[in-house]
């Protein structure tokens, strides 16, 4: 994830970086689900049986946790689909884990709010554009309204910060500007944009993503708003996920501004690391396998049948320990990128999807040669 806001913000005001002491884990703890989303990357369904137990959950958290593992992301399917997701968040914040939840909003009531505010730290739900794009995309009619009355909901006690989540595509694309007009009339503090990663259904319906002057043209209008926002001193938070090179375009925005912070902001950038998937970023599916990040097509272990300090810590894979390398040894135009040590090469899932090659530059990569060497 790339918090173009707090950097931004941070350091014009001179204030320290906000730093991830830790590694975060997305634990699809279920692939049940009320919708079936066109970019799904773990293909949920309503059908879907829950394989890990409550108690395989419980044995596993304090593994997580002496293994540096600081935050924990609730995702499936639908989370809030399992009945014991409470007592899991719970048991979380006992051992000092702070936990996300990523949810669709339909199962959000009036019933259970507080509940949901006071268990998470943060909530972030799904809002993939205008009403009819969002729920063509979503698969179910009238989701939006749905999606939207827990946002507001969720908001409304002023607990909990409680954010959107958008997934931009072809098919969202036109509704971009919408979203943040959106969050400006509904005082939403935070707007997360995922670009598509080719995994699940996500790689099924490859047409979706965008192309490269698209998504430059994306990419420069989110940075705009981010710029306004800082400007007018407004407190709507922008975090950018799935495409590292965003903080490039970024750190160029910056400089033309702030040529006399760009040494501070390079320094934080790279300390930053970009793509972390395998060092500071995991996954655990719904069956308890884990790997270096949830579209990932390579598993590293499996928490059923192996002790997760022996996965991440103990016995690294030699995939794991390539990952780690920083920056990543990597080909094509990744190789001599004056860039690599901010992005890290982008995502690999990408990379291994369209060239069968784990190493290879990643294909959304916007940036020209030009831009790469300098010239």
């Amino acid at each position: 994830m790339f918090r173009l806001s707090n950097l931004l913000n941070s350091v014009v005001a001179g204030r320290p970086a906000r730093v991830l002491d830790g590694s975060i884990a997305i634990w699809n703890f279920t692939n049940r689900c009320n919708l079936s989303c066109l970019h799904c990357y773990s293909k949920a369904d309503l059908d879907a049986v829950d394989t890990l137990t409550t108690e395989d959950i419980m044995d596993t958290l304090p593994k997580l946790k002496a293994n540096g593992v600081k935050f924990i992301i609730f995702s499936g399917g639908e989370p809030l689909t399992r009945k014991d997701i409470y007592d899991i968040a719970a048991k979380c914040k006992e051992i000092g884990i702070v936990t996300y939840l990523s949810t669709n909003g339909l199962y959000v009531k009036k019933s259970n709010a507080l509940k949901i505010l006071d268990t998470f730290d943060y909530v972030g739900i799904s809002i993939d554009g205008s009403e009819k794009v969002h729920d063509a995309f979503r698969g179910l009619e009238g989701s939006f309204v749905e999606s939207m009355k827990a946002v507001d909901l969720l908001n409304s006690y002023g607990k909990t910060k409680v954010g959107i989540r958008f997934t931009i595509t072809k098919d969202t694309y036109d509704d971009l500007e919408f979203i943040f007009d959106l969050a400006e009339k509904h005082s939403i503090p935070k707007i997360y944009i995922s670009h598509l990663v080719y995994s699940g259904r996500g790689l099924e319906n490859l047409e979706m993503d965008l192309t490269k002057e698209q998504r430059i043209r994306a990419v420069d209008f989110i940075l705009d708003k981010a710029f306004e926002y800082h400007d007018e001193n407004r407190d709507i938070e922008i975090v950018t996920g799935n495409m590292e090179m965003d903080a490039i375009l970024f750190y160029d925005r910056f400089v033309e501004r702030y040529p006399e912070l760009a040494d501070e902001m390079k320094s934080r950038l790279i300390a930053w690391g970009g793509n972390s998937a395998g060092r500071k970023l995991l996954n655990i599916d719904s069956e308890g396998f884990v790997k270096p990040d949830p579209f990932f097509p390579l598993k590293i272990g499996n928490i059923l049948n192996q002790d997760f300090t022996d996965i991440w810590t103990s016995e690294p894979t030699e995939l794991l320990q390539k990952l780690r390398v920083y920056p990543r040894e990597l080909s094509g135009k990744c190789k001599a990128c004056q860039y690599l040590n901010i992005c890290n090469g982008g995502s690999r899932s990408r990379a291994y999807a369209i060239y069968g090659d784990m190493w290879a530059e990643d294909p959304s990569c916007y940036l020209s040669i030009e831009q790469t060497k300098g010239v």
